[in-house]
């Protein structure tokens, strides 16, 4: 069979409804300045489906260092990979600052989140090594997973239990291949808001020798006392061996790092493919996001407001019936009871007639049968705006279960 005639038989669970939902419900553009509300379809809505937990993506002081260090060097400096041409003081610095902030002794800037982790699991594991990972990682995990040649065992999420298991065929595994063990699971899980049972795996290492990999992607910056991560947050940094962080999410740029020993780093540092060959991240970002973790670290009132709107809204959430599942942490999912049919409609009412946009997920990333409404609450949301989408959510929700989306037809304003 020819390889595009493949591909038009077959776009995909997602590609194939391409034709209808593109620019609406998949690619849409949001327009105007990075906020709360934004334009969509030339109408303003409240948005929470964006990556910016602390409202830095526009802080006056982080524009300003943005747009210094793009006068100063330019969009292209430094040219080159890191290993090559492609290092800097400013690199360095952030490096160091990363670290301390996290509790390790050293980090690696990477060009991006996803790729970083896929890239960090493929060079720490070899044939002989067994991977033991939580059953619900990120796609970056799952990726990086796949790329390894040796065993891989999952367990069920979250579930202590399941974990020791398969540790013990783990154990049993590299007794014989002389391999080691390495565990990766997520610091908070994006979907479901859980976080994950960190501090119960760091005492597994009691019963069982292995390396704990996690991604906090979504706890960097958010979570602890002083927002260094969920392994703050649980008391266990020291047993967390490996930790990866994003800047997409509460620092509102792009690229990530990952911490551990200084032993640990360098063998990164020198052999990750993906950055060995990648161009280094570009000056004026470098310069950005030291601003953004100075201001992480030093504005905890950024923090302790995206903990006020996150709470104002699951709290008003849950005393009117809604389930947000298992979240313990700033992401607020929605489950609804519905199909795909009327994942379309109530989107389309609360983006036309309520001016509320949010992302929603259906089956395959959650089970048929049901709906979820991602709510991405940050530090730059208003009461109001909580206010106003509690209200919506009620009557969308009485909409679903008078069965109005099944009768009735929502149209483009």
């Amino acid at each position: 069979m020819d390889l595009f005639d493949k591909i038009a038989k077959n776009m995909g669970p997602l590609g194939q409804h391409q034709k209808w939902s593109h620019g609406y419900f998949s690619f849409p553009k949001l327009e105007g300045e990075i906020a709360p509300h934004m334009k969509f379809r030339g109408k303003e809505h409240i948005v929470w489906s964006l990556n910016n937990y602390l409202g830095l993506a526009n802080h006056p002081e982080v524009r300003e260092a943005d747009a210094k260090a793009a006068a100063e060097y330019g969009l292209a400096y430094p040219m080159g990979a890191r290993m090559m041409s492609g290092n800097s003081t400013h690199h360095e610095a952030l490096e160091k600052d990363l670290a301390e902030f996290v509790g390790k002794q050293d980090a690696f800037l990477l060009n991006y989140g996803y790729q970083g982790m896929v890239s960090i699991i493929d060079t720490l594991v070899d044939r002989n090594d067994v991977i033991v990972y939580d059953a619900e990682s990120h796609a970056c995990i799952i990726d990086g997973v796949r790329l390894h040649m040796g065993k891989r065992f999952v367990y069920q999420h979250n579930d202590i239990d399941s974990c020791r298991k398969q540790l013990e065929r783990a154990t049993k595994l590299v007794e014989q291949t002389g391999g080691s063990i390495l565990v990766i699971t997520e610091g908070v899980f994006g979907m479901s808001g859980a976080q994950g049972k960190l501090k119960e795996l760091v005492q597994l290492k009691n019963e069982f020798k292995f390396r704990l990999l996690i991604d906090d992607a979504h706890g960097f910056g958010t979570m602890g006392g002083t927002g260094a991560g969920t392994h703050e947050a649980q008391n266990c940094v020291d047993g967390v061996d490996i930790y990866f962080g994003t800047f997409a999410k509460s620092m509102a740029g792009i690229g990530a790092f990952v911490a551990s020993t200084e032993e640990v780093v360098n063998y990164l540092r020198y052999n990750m493919r993906s950055q060995t060959f990648a161009k280094s991240l570009p000056m004026p970002m470098v310069i950005g996001l030291h601003k953004r973790l100075e201001l992480l670290k030093t504005r905890p009132e950024l923090r302790e407001r995206l903990w006020q709107i996150a709470t104002a809204l699951q709290n008003g959430l849950k005393e009117r019936g809604f389930d947000l599942g298992i979240t313990n942490t700033m992401v607020t999912p929605v489950f609804l009871k519905g199909e795909l049919s009327d994942a379309t409609a109530i989107t389309m009412d609360l983006r036309e007639n309520y001016g509320i946009f949010c992302s929603i997920v259906v089956y395959p990333v959650i089970p048929k049968g049901l709906l979820e409404l991602r709510i991405i609450p940050t530090a730059s949301h208003s009461m109001e705006d909580v206010q106003r989408t509690l209200n919506a959510f009620s009557e969308v929700a009485e909409k679903l279960h008078k069965g109005y989306y099944k009768e009735h037809k929502v149209v483009f304003a």
